[in-house]
């Protein structure tokens, strides 16, 4: 099936925001996503590397905000 990489890459952004934590090393959020979607979005600078035996990844700086700012967009009952 074809599908728009682009909205699926925002949404899965999105929904990495409500699954995220706090660790002593930055936000973490798990990686229970697609993995083409997530090595998309790492790509792009938002996670760090998805192929880690860890469960979860760092959200960077930016892939915070965003996610973030994406969760809000699409989420929020307040728009």
């Amino acid at each position: 099936m074809e599908y728009d990489q682009e909205k699926v890459d925002e949404i899965t952004l999105a929904l990495l925001w409500l699954t995220s934590f706090k660790d002593p090393v930055g936000v973490r959020t798990w990686k229970g996503q697609n993995w083409e979607t997530m090595e998309r979005l790492h790509a792009r600078g938002f996670i760090s590397d998805p192929k880690s035996e860890a469960k979860s990844v760092l959200l960077s700086e930016e892939g915070l905000k965003r996610s973030k700012e994406l969760f809000t967009k699409h989420f929020s009952l307040n728009r």
